[in-house]
């Protein structure tokens, strides 16, 4: 049984298609701009992850991910201290999961000035509740 043969994008004009459907195989209809930015955007993630993978070693990687998975932003705001780093060769040598911790606690002494993260808690006042130094509530 013979269906007409293949069809392809050169068998059928664009006006042709049915509504929702495209010539090209980006699903997302665009022309190829935005998928050219994904495909760089990609590249340099694939470089990102390729230093991180030279520059640390297995357990501070592991690190880096189950930080990753609390909060990216931090994660994220490491990844790029230490990509940063090796591209200006300040490196000595594999950053060890040690070394990864000493950097996590330079950046949280930084940080120790910020509110983030940071719970406050204040107590409700009532009318009859004073903390006056005429109050005594050794009495009691």
């Amino acid at each position: 049984m013979d269906l007409g043969g293949n069809i392809g994008p050169s068998t059928v004009a664009a006006e042709e298609l049915p509504d929702g459907f495209t010539m090209g195989g980006d699903p997302s209809g665009n022309a190829g701009g935005e998928s050219e930015q994904q495909q760089k955007a990609q590249q340099i993630e694939d470089q990102r992850r390729m230093i991180l993978e030279q520059a640390c070693t297995q357990e501070a990687l592991a690190r880096l991910g189950r930080i990753r998975m609390v909060r990216e932003s931090k994660a994220k705001a490491i990844e790029n201290s230490i990509v940063s780093m090796a591209l200006q060769g300040k490196l000595p040598g594999k950053i060890n999961e040690g070394k990864l911790i000493e950097i996590l606690e330079r950046g949280n002494a930084q940080n120790s000035g910020a509110q983030e993260g940071q719970i406050s808690i204040q107590r409700k006042r009532y009318a009859f509740d004073s903390d006056d130094e005429s109050d005594n509530d050794d009495d009691l």
